[in-house]
C-alpha cells in the first residue's frame, strides 16, 4: 500500500510564513485549493487551512467549489473560472460561491439570472492584462464599462488579473502587466465603478513583489513550500509518498532492467521492486509549460547531457542512496541494493514527490 503523508507541523509553519508576510503588507491571503488542494486532498486541506487561520478559498471547477460546500465548508469560495453557461452560473449562486465575470456575456447570465432569483449575487470581476485567457482585455475599457453599468443584481467585491511569468528573473512583463491593471482600475474607479477588493499576485509575485500585494493575494504553491523560485523564505517541502519494497531478486551480469533495454548490469545485482511509478507521480516534471522557450531548450539540453554523465536518480533508504535502475515503469522501478544486504522486504520508503502529480486514488495522511 501506498500513501501521501503531509506533515502537520511543516504545513502550518509554512502557513505561518506566508501569513506573517502578508501581515506586513496588510494583505488578505485567499488560498488557491484547485488541482486537489495542489495534491494534498481537497476537503482535508481546505479544512487545515481555515483550522490555521484562513478564511477564502479559490478554486478552478465548479466540481470543486460544489465539492467544498458539500463537506460543509461555508467561508468564502471564489471561482476563479469566469463560466458563460447558465445551467453552471445557477448551480454556483445556489451553492453561494462567489463568481468570476470576465466577459459581457458572463455579466448578462449572471444578472439575469440573479434577477429572476430576486437576489444580489456576489462577484470578482477579471481583467486579462496579458495572458490571453478570461477576463476583459484590458484595452477594451468601452466594452468594460457598458458591461458593468448594465447590472442591477450583481455586487463587485473584488476585481483581480494573473501574471504568466511572475517567477522569471527578468521582471520587465510582469511590471508592465500590474501597470496595466493598475490602468484599468484608475479608469474604472474615475467613473463611479465599484471595484472591490483589489488582487494579481499568486505565489511567485507574493514572494517577489511586495509592493505589488494591493489587497489580497492567491496563495497556492507556496504553501507547500514548491515553488518555481528560489526559496529563500524557509518553507519547508510538503509531500512523501510513502511505499515498501514488495521484491527483492538477484540479477547476473548484462541482465536488462525495465523498458527499451537501456540498463545492463555490469555485475551480479541484487535488486528492489518498489511499487512507484510515473503513474504515481514520481520524478515527474512540470518544467515544459512553466518556462520560456529558452528555457526549455536549456532543460531538453541538460537532458541529454545527463545520459552520459553518472547523474542518476537515486532512492533514499535508511539515510543512503540507492540507484534507480533503468527507465521508471508506470507503476513500478527497480532499485540496486547490492552494497545493503540488510534491507527486507516490506521495508519503508519515503519518497520526495510533488503532490500535485500524485493520483487522487492514494491515500492522503496528515502526521
Amino acid at each position: 500500500m501506498k500513501a501521501l503523508l503531509i506533515n502537520k507541523n511543516d504545513l502550518k509553519y509554512n502557513i505561518n510564513v506566508i501569513k506573517e508576510k502578508a501581515k506586513k503588507t496588510e494583505t488578505k491571503i485567499i488560498a488557491v485549493v484547485k488541482g486537489n488542494g495542489y495534491g494534498l486532498g481537497l476537503i482535508e486541506y481546505s479544512k487545515f487551512l481555515i483550522d490555521n487561520g484562513i478564511d477564502m478559498l479559490a478554486v478552478a471547477t465548479i466540481e470543486d467549489a460544489i465539492a467544498l460546500r458539500n463537506a460543509g465548508i461555508k467561508e468564502n469560495i471564489l471561482m476563479m473560472s469566469s463560466t458563460c453557461i447558465e445551467d453552471d452560473v445557477k448551480l454556483l449562486i445556489e451553492n453561494n460561491i462567489i463568481l468570476t465575470v470576465g466577459s459581457k456575456a458572463s455579466i448578462e447570465i449572471a444578472d439575469n439570472l440573479a434577477r429572476k432569483l430576486n437576489i444580489t449575487i456576489r462577484a470578482h470581476l477579471k481583467i486579462d492584462t496579458g495572458f490571453g485567457r478570461y477576463g476583459f482585455v484590458y484595452s477594451n475599457l468601452g466594452e468594460l464599462v457598458d458591461a458593468l453599468k448594465s447590472i442591477t443584481n450583481i455586487k463587485i467585491e473584488g476585481t483581480f488579473s494573473h501574471f504568466s511569468e511572475s517567477y522569471a528573473k527578468n521582471e520587465k512583463w510582469t511590471k508592465l502587466q500590474f501597470d496595466r491593471f493598475i490602468s484599468v482600475i484608475s479608469f474604472l474607479q474615475n467613473n463611479k465603478i465599484e471595484t472591490g477588493m483589489l488582487h494579481i499576485c499568486n505565489s511567485s509575485a507574493f514572494l517577489k513583489y511586495p509592493n505589488m500585494h494591493l489587497n489580497a493575494v492567491r496563495v497556492g504553491s507556496a504553501f507547500l513550500g514548491r515553488i518555481i523560485i528560489q526559496n529563500t523564505f524557509g518553507l519547508k517541502k510538503i509531500g512523501t509518498l510513502r511505499t515498501t519494497i514488495t521484491e527483492i531478486k538477484k540479477l547476473p551480469k548484462g541482465y536488462n532492467v525495465g523498458y527499451s533495454n537501456t540498463f545492463k548490469t555490469k555485475k551480479d545485482t541484487t535488486v528492489a521492486i518498489i511499487p512507484v511509478g510515473y503513474f504515481d507521480g514520481y520524478n515527474v516534471r512540470n518544467y515544459p509549460d512553466v518556462y520560456r522557450f529558452i528555457d526549455k531548450i536549456r532543460y531538453i539540453y541538460n537532458d541529454v547531457k545527463n545520459l552520459f554523465k553518472d547523474k542518476k536518480l537515486k532512492v533514499t533508504i535508511e539515510d543512503k542512496k540507492y540507484r534507480v535502475m533503468g527507465k521508471i515503469g508506470m507503476y513500478h522501478m527497480a532499485i540496486d541494493i547490492t552494497a545493503n544486504e540488510n534491507i527486507k522486504i516490506n521495508q519503508k520508503i519515503d519518497l520526495d514527490i510533488n503532490p500535485l502529480y500524485v493520483d487522487s486514488s492514494i491515500r492522503r495522511e496528515y502526521v
